[in-house]
């Protein structure tokens, strides 16, 4: 039989041969110069790479017509590839892209979720320069709006789309914190005007830095893909 009796010397705890490891303290595991090597972390299983997450195919022309190009992650520059200012039908397989007006992920924006898009619209056609793929957990969405600036005055948890232009808190709103997910902030309600992407953990104290202070009439959580098979 083999001996697996712990013993105690100096405060260390000493296991037998057969265990080949010993404890400093039950808190405290110490392997030995031999053997006892901690297994390999095991991949976590909720862990998505870029490719995983989805892709976009950009096309030339309207109805996904003329030359066109894939990308499974983000790109600041379009120019980069040749392909500024020439973009006007996408497709999207699985996680939301946001598509931007200037290169750097800045100017107007245009969010594209899973599926088929054969216009990208007038507003922006021949005009995205940047291209950036959403990669939150976009289940169970949640975002606080702030009446004040620094999270002060009065305060509304938001857990869907919805739209304030219909109750008492349409243009009233000048800070966000975002607890899960990714929200869509527009002007007006009909999605139209200043739109800004809200990401998850992001603390905004301020929407005077983005002259949307007192502005806010419409978001709504961006919807998850499924998991792209590509």
């Amino acid at each position: 039989m083999v001996d697996t009796t712990v013993q105690e010397q100096n405060g260390t705890f000493l296991f037998p041969a057969a265990l080949n490891c010993r404890v400093r303290s039950l808190q405290h595991m110490e392997p030995c110069r031999k053997g006892c090597h901690p297994a390999p972390t095991a991949r976590n299983p909720n862990y998505r790479s870029p490719a995983e997450m989805g892709k976009i195919i950009i096309y030339e022309h309207a109805n996904f017509q003329g030359y066109s190009k894939e990308f499974t992650g983000d790109i600041a520059n379009l120019k980069d590839v040749d392909w500024n200012d020439c973009v006007s039908s996408v497709k999207v397989f699985g996680q939301p892209w946001v598509a931007y007006e200037h290169i750097n992920y800045t100017g107007q924006l245009l969010v594209f979720e899973e599926g088929e898009h054969s216009f990208v619209g007038k507003e922006m056609n021949d005009k995205i320069s940047s291209l950036r793929l959403i990669t939150e957990d976009l289940h169970h969405p949640q975002i606080t709006l702030y009446e004040h600036v620094d999270y002060q005055g009065k305060s509304r948890v938001i857990r869907e789309p919805t739209n304030l232009a219909r109750g008492h808190d349409n243009d009233i709103i000048s800070s966000h914190k975002v607890q899960r997910g990714a929200w869509l902030l527009c002007e007006h309600s009909d999605g139209s005007g200043i739109r800004y992407i809200a990401r998850e953990h992001e603390h905004f104290p301020n929407y005077k830095a983005i002259n949307f202070n007192d502005k806010l009439s419409f978001l709504r959580p961006l919807l998850p893909g499924k998991r792209c098979g590509c």
